[in-house]
């Protein structure tokens, strides 16, 4: 390439987009503590007290709550700066995601759970994502959806997560479209569009020569959505469901994806749909390769 562009070597990169990149002996560790900090001071936070979760277990937020309106350019604001934090920070994603939905009308109480995230950061500022040295590159991913969760428009929250290796490469936590009747169908329209998702990421792994030869595994707690995509005579159950969404039985006949069904215990994605006990949250944050600059450098 310096035959053909002009260029220096600076080494390995360490900061990038205020990315900070660890490389070292185990893997690649990324965060963004620098920028954390600097959010904490931007909204006076720097000296508020730690919570252990980013989101309260079982709250409900609504547009009209009928709380004091507060000034919606600094609750944008806040928002963005969190939205930019997820870059590294999957374990802030549902909470971010769910607060991004009133940017509109906000009030003390959306601006107040917003705040809770800004302690949860302030105990874990130097937290990001480990990458660890894995020889197989074999693409997994996760999808739940939590049904009816929103008291606005009772559509439900869904969200997935892929791993190559022992990384996670990327996660979502967002509102999908359309309402669903049944635990079922919130479950069948999540994993819908998380193999649109695993489809590009295959043919990015072909670009990259790295075929995945097998089928993707998808992993799904409820046992009614994979049987659905395996067995196209559940009309009972089916016949309300759009027909685009059937486009994954397709995609496992041919033997791009493979949707299994794992406990709910073992669902990492379920960090990305709901608020979470302590113990519970920090189990999957592990799961999700989330962890502390510090423990990374004593391994």
């Amino acid at each position: 390439m310096k035959k053909g562009f002009e260029m220096n070597d600076f080494g390995k990169m360490s900061y990038f987009l205020g990315i900070e990149i660890l490389q070292l002996q185990q893997g690649i560790f990324i965060c963004q503590r620098k920028y954390a900090i600097e959010v904490l001071k931007k909204f006076r936070m720097e000296n508020c007290k730690t919570v252990n979760t980013p989101a309260a277990q079982g709250e409900k937020l609504i547009k009209n709550d009928q709380a004091r309106m507060i000034d919606a350019g600094q609750y944008k604001s806040l928002i963005g700066c969190l939205l930019y934090l997820s870059a590294t920070r999957p374990d802030i994603m549902y909470a971010t995601s769910l607060l991004s939905r009133f940017m509109h009308s906000p009030s003390e109480v959306h601006y107040r759970a917003a705040k809770r995230i800004l302690r949860y950061i302030k105990g874990t500022t130097d937290f990001g994502v480990l990458y660890a040295r894995n020889a197989e590159i074999k693409l997994v991913g996760f999808t739940d959806s939590d049904w009816a969760c929103s008291s606005d428009d009772m559509r439900s929250t869904s969200g997935y997560c892929f791993f190559i290796g022992s990384g996670m490469i990327c996660w979502s936590s967002k509102k999908p479209e359309t309402v669903a009747q049944s635990t079922a169908k919130a479950e069948y329209v999540a994993a819908a569009h998380v193999v649109n998702q695993c489809i590009w990421l295959r043919k990015l792994l072909l670009d990259l020569k790295h075929e995945q030869v097998n089928a993707t595994e998808v992993l799904c707690d409820n046992k009614s959505a994979v049987a659905i995509a395996k067995n196209p005579v559940f009309h009972g159950k089916t016949k309300h469901i759009n027909i685009k969404y059937h486009f994954l039985r397709e995609v496992e006949k041919e033997g791009q994806i493979q949707l299994k069904h794992c406990s709910s215990e073992d669902q990492v994605a379920d960090i990305f749909t709901k608020g979470l006990p302590k113990m519970k949250f920090e189990k999957l944050r592990e799961s999700l390769r989330v962890c502390s600059s510090t423990n990374v450098k004593e391994e």
